[in-house]
């Protein structure tokens, strides 16, 4: 299968040989071209260049054309950062906040995760499996091309395992590329209340050999924070997951300066996300490790949060990352466009800025810097193209419309 997409208003993102991340000052270009065409054959980007310096095509043999003319080509979203494997949704809770309740009065009263945790456990695994292949169907037709779902709503052995052979199940069913994070440390459960020590034998004892054993994760997450779990069980946590194949990751500095960041950087975390509360330390901490610092708009806004120190890292010379954090309690929206509004808008990053953040950047946090997240030959064909629109800054700009008219994953048009 062949395809050309010609007439390209822009093709954003443009890379002649591909880079694992996007750093500092750096983040502020964005390699464009304008009046451009783009050939994807069978699930690769095969070339690309400026319309008047294209020769044709020598064989139109099941070749499709698209033309773009007054549209974008864009590389698809890579959402870094998600919990969309959920049963039953929490606007009560979220009805509670407006009322003035705190996100930690909810989760002491039996609410967030634990309530998650308790609605999942009596949900079928097929049921969880149509209702994220919803969502899934839902962010693909926002432009999102690659996603990381997280467990952490099982707590116990079979509700996690269920968990994750669901995520299993759908890297066979979407078109998204799918990675895959054991988040058995998201919270305490409530049949090991006063036991936390109980739990994490659980965790490191016999979750982590079953998962390993039927290969269900990539990564593996912990939740650190007062009231959930400290920067030692966290790096005791994440070496024990480590040794059964999963490369860490960690929600960190989200509701407090709590030790997060530097418990990951410490175990040499791919990612850590969230960082409302970073400061100093952990921002050199970060420029001397390989850890991407991951921002999670949704979240920050949905809990009117103290924004992330966005503009401060990017300044020191840090790498930046955001996704979407996708979930029922705490952002309950997945569209990559409007995370990309929120950081223009409230935390004063540029359009290209945000734009590296959500292709590179967290193609990077996903280990998919060499297939996902910019427009370069031999990478994975995942593009969508804009509806005739201004320019790239037009998609922030105009925060509630969803201006993504066609998408291409794997090389193939999913969204027409």
């Amino acid at each position: 299968m062949k395809l050309l997409i010609k007439n390209i208003k822009s093709l954003v993102q443009t890379e002649t040989q591909a880079q694992k991340k996007v750093v500092g000052s750096a983040m502020k270009q964005l390699s464009c071209i304008g009046d451009a065409w783009l050939a994807i054959e069978d699930d690769k980007i095969a070339g690309f260049g400026k319309m008047e310096d294209w020769e044709g095509i020598s064989d139109w043999t099941n070749l499709e054309v698209i033309d773009a003319s007054d549209k974008l080509v864009m590389p698809s979203w890579c959402d870094s950062h998600t919990h969309l494997v959920y049963a039953g949704s929490r606007e009560q809770e979220f009805i509670a906040r407006i009322k003035g309740k705190s996100y930690e009065e909810i989760a002491a009263a039996g609410g967030g995760i634990l309530n998650s945790a308790k609605l999942l456990e009596e949900t079928s695994e097929d049921e969880l499996v149509a209702g994220a292949l919803i969502r899934l169907n839902e962010i693909m037709h926002q432009g999102t091309g690659a996603v990381e779902i997280k467990s952490g709503y099982g707590l116990s052995l079979e509700a996690e395992l269920k968990m994750l052979r669901v995520i299993k199940r759908l890297k066979t069913l979407s078109p998204l590329t799918i990675k895959s994070t054991f988040l058995g440390a998201h919270a305490i459960p409530a049949a090991y209340r006063g036991r936390k020590e109980a739990y994490i034998d659980l965790l490191i004892n016999e979750m982590m050999p079953r998962i390993a054993e039927e290969n269900l994760a990539e990564y593996c997450d912990v939740f650190c924070e007062n009231n959930y779990f400290t920067p030692e069980e966290t790096i005791r946590i994440l070496q024990a997951g480590k040794k059964h194949g999963m490369t860490p990751k960690v929600h960190a500095e989200q509701l407090s300066n709590y030790g997060g960041v530097l418990a990951g950087v410490k175990c040499g975390a791919i990612s850590v996300d969230h960082l409302e509360y970073v400061g100093d330390t952990e921002i050199k901490a970060l420029l001397d490790s390989s850890t991407m610092p991951t921002i999670l708009p949704g979240a920050a806004f949905f809990l009117s949060l103290p924004p992330p120190p966005a503009r401060k890292m990017m300044d020191a010379g840090l790498a930046l990352a955001v996704a979407s954090d996708f979930n029922p309690g705490s952002s309950p929206s997945g569209n990559m466009n409007l995370m990309i509004a929120i950081c223009c808008i409230q935390y004063k990053m540029t359009p290209e800025e945000a734009i590296n953040a959500a292709t590179i950047n967290s193609a990077y946090a996903m280990d998919l810097s060499e297939t996902h997240g910019s427009i370069c030959v031999g990478k994975q064909a995942n593009v969508f193209i804009t509806k005739e629109i201004p320019g790239y800054g037009f998609i922030p700009y105009s925060f509630g419309s969803n201006f993504v008219e066609r998408v291409i994953l794997n090389g193939k048009v999913v969204k027409d």
